[in-house]
């Protein structure tokens, strides 16, 4: 089953286009949720120390993400600081 993509309210699953877009933390939840063993998780966007797994996980994202020339993309890769 796949999670709502709601991005108004207070039970949105993403974050509007405005924000940064992406999933919001309760996204995630509903995520794991309906996929059990799912590692996924919140974006990195925060200050963080060289070589550090965020810092990998940031490093990484940013690589695949370079493509996503698209308003959501755009916002996404704000967010993480790309």
């Amino acid at each position: 089953m796949a999670i709502r993509r709601t991005t108004k309210g207070k039970r949105a699953n993403y974050r509007p286009t405005s924000k940064g877009a992406g999933m919001t933390a309760r996204g995630v939840r509903a995520y794991r949720r309906a996929n059990p063993g799912s590692k996924l998780k919140t974006a990195v966007t925060g200050k963080v120390k060289r070589g550090s797994k965020a810092a990998k996980r940031r490093k990484a994202f940013c690589a695949r993400s370079r493509s996503w020339t698209g308003p959501r993309g755009k916002a996404a890769r704000r967010r993480w600081r790309c």
